[in-house]
């Protein structure tokens, strides 16, 4: 069969199946475009999921009328230069475009239409590609001052079988939607438009740059209860730099849908977002609820590679173990800082329940971020004075170690105590207020200053006891129990050695291996707390997660499964009734003890409703 050299038409129609799959792909290419070229505007429009018509319009540098017919050539981009020696570095791309494929590969498949004025000109020019055919250069009306309109219609109308594969139009339309979402939250200083069909679907307008700036339009995309629950990540390592924010654990969601990963400007998809998000919430999320995180990293452009693929949504890092543990590092820190806080979308889930039908939010305002236990945790508690010390009533849970002086916060006290006297403070300016009653021997009603909380005494000890648990796990190497007969497990070579390389940390985790020749490694003690356990399981397991996170967290988390399941057996049980000291105990040491808002699954441990709340329910407001 003879080589043939394929006309240019039919090598841009190749082209565009990778960088245009769908309507979408279309509209991230246009709309990048917009964005390098400085555009503070971006208007887009689709009409039938974008396969009838997609305008995207800006107010950028905008094309002069000798730059439009390059602009639609293959390869021909301004966003590449060359330096003394006439090299193009593509290790250094600064960048959201710089292949030139886009307007090339949309115009072979579809009608393409731009319309330009350059900045400082007086005039603006057009040209128009239908099916790969380029017409000439023409004067054309312009509605600014400068910038572009790039309008595609009939989208893979020259390659009808790839319409075949296509989506439903409300399909399309909704990933068009959801591109846009990605591209706003990555440029909070530049504001954005969709209309669908001729419907108003998205106004983000523009925000000032930096964290107050991006949590603002996060919470016009992801809802308003996003920053409400958002914990502020800020971290750097080695000229990587973190920042962005992570939901608290217990404002989860059922798939992972709400995390989002931008490096240098960019969204993209990697893997090694979904691993980091759960290694770093392991402890506090059920393995079917997902975090809603958008993080942002920041490196040196010689360090990350996007020319993977021509869609450019993949990245390759130099050193991902390098930005793996910054980003579960990072997690983490903010988890430990935000202490005990549970997030509000709980009392507005519980006061949804009260209503009739439990209808949720009518009338309904969400409490202030300014008081209540889930503030104090973040630091904005000062108790208001009063009188009837509580220390002395504090008594120990089984299970628990001695309520000690910590599980009082420190503060400074608003009245003035009797000479030679220790300052007293009302039970009910603790932040989880004086227990008042018992429920039904499960759950533990207290009074604060403003409002009332509602405590399940099983989850809150449940919780306690997991963190005391993992407190001794962490101060020593976990227990082993040598095999009998040691196992022989037979790997992909690859994959014992990956094994292998990690044997030291593994030790640390009760697992004590060593290679076996090639593909293959011996294992001679395992974990006690595992009991009699699937050793071929538990090592392929591990290999698996090595191969994909870098980490060995199937280990990990069995060892904190079994600690979380004898906490859940050795925590007071629901249907125990509780003394007052002893509920009282167990609401001091849930606010000495971090992550008591949320149990082991990352359910609530906990409900506080306003005052104010309550009042409305009985229409006192």
């Amino acid at each position: 069969m003879p080589i043939r050299r394929l006309p240019p038409e039919t090598v841009n129609r190749i082209a565009a199946g990778e960088v245009v799959e769908r309507p979408a792909s279309a509209v991230k290419e246009l709309v990048e475009n917009a964005l390098d070229a400085g555009a503070a505007k971006v208007e887009v429009q689709a009409d039938g999921g974008g396969l009838t018509r997609i305008l995207v319009a800006d107010d950028g540098s905008g094309l002069s009328a000798d730059e439009l017919p390059l602009a639609i050539e293959r390869h021909a981009t301004s966003k590449l230069s060359p330096d003394a020696e006439g090299d193009y570095d593509l290790l250094r791309i600064i960048t959201l475009g710089f292949r030139g494929e886009a307007l090339p590969s949309i115009g072979s498949v579809a009608r393409l239409s731009i319309a330009s004025r350059a900045r400082g000109a007086s005039e603006a020019y057009a040209i128009q590609v239908e099916g790969g055919a380029v017409a000439a250069v023409a004067p054309a009306a312009f509605p600014g001052p400068h910038g572009a309109r790039v309008e595609v219609r009939d989208l893979f109308y020259a390659t009808p079988a790839r319409l075949k594969f296509m989506k439903s139009e409300r399909a399309e339309a909704l990933a068009i939607t959801e591109e846009i979402k990605r591209q706003a939250m990555a440029h909070e200083a530049v504001s954005f438009a969709l209309d669908l069909d001729g419907r108003r679907s998205l106004r983000l307008p523009a925000e000032a740059k930096g964290p107050d700036g991006r949590l603002a339009r996060l919470s016009a995309i992801m809802g308003r209860d996003f920053s409400d629950n958002a914990l502020e990540i800020e971290q750097e390592r080695e000229g990587v730099r973190l920042s962005g924010f992570a939901g608290l654990p217990t404002f989860n969601r059922g798939n992972a849908a709400h995390q989002y990963l931008f490096v240098n400007g960019r969204p993209v998809r990697d893997r090694l977002l979904q691993g980091a998000l759960r290694a770093a919430y392991a402890d506090f999320l059920a393995r079917d609820r997902h975090p809603l995180a958008a993080l942002y990293i920041e490196l040196d452009t010689a360090y990350v590679d996007v020319n993977v693929h021509p869609a450019k949504a993949e990245v390759r890092f130099r050193d991902p173990g390098l930005v793996r543990g910054l980003i579960v590092g990072g997690l983490r820190h903010a988890l430990a800082s935000a202490g005990h806080r549970a997030s509000t979308t709980v009392a507005s889930a519980a006061l949804g329940g009260f209503r009739p039908q439990g209808q949720p939010g009518q009338g309904y305002t969400p409490p202030p971020a300014g008081g209540g236990f889930s503030s104090w945790a973040a630091g904005g508690w000062t108790p208001s004075g009063g009188g009837g010390g509580l220390a002395a009533a504090l008594q120990t849970l089984p299970g628990l170690t001695e309520v000690s002086a910590r599980a009082e916060p420190a503060y400074e006290p608003q009245g003035v105590a009797e000479p030679g006297m220790a300052p007293v403070i009302d039970p009910v300016d603790f932040p989880l207020g004086a227990a008042r009653a018992q429920v039904h021997e499960t759950y533990i009603v207290a009074q604060t200053r403003d409002g009332v909380v509602i405590v399940d005494q099983h989850a809150a000890h449940e919780r306690l006891v997991y963190e005391r648990m993992k407190t001794e796990m962490a101060g020593g190497a976990v227990a082993r129990q040598a095999l009998l007969l040691p196992e022989v497990v037979e790997l992909d070579p690859a994959e014992a050695e990956r094994v292998s390389a990690r044997a030291e940390e593994l030790a640390l985790l009760g697992l004590l291996l060593e290679p076996f020749g090639p593909g293959a490694v011996l294992v001679r003690e395992t974990p006690a707390l595992l009991g009699a356990t699937d050793v071929q399981g538990l090592v392929r397991d591990i290999a698996d997660d090595l191969a994909e996170n870098g980490q060995a967290l199937a280990l990990m988390e069995r060892l904190e499964e079994v600690c979380g399941t004898m906490a859940c057996h050795g925590s007071v049980r629901s249907g125990r009734r509780l003394t007052a000291p002893e509920m009282n105990a167990l609401l001091r040491q849930m606010e000495a003890t971090p992550h008591s808002g949320q149990c082991n699954h990352g359910r609530p441990t906990y409900v506080e409703l306003k005052l104010a709340d309550i009042e409305r329910l009985f229409g006192r407001r």
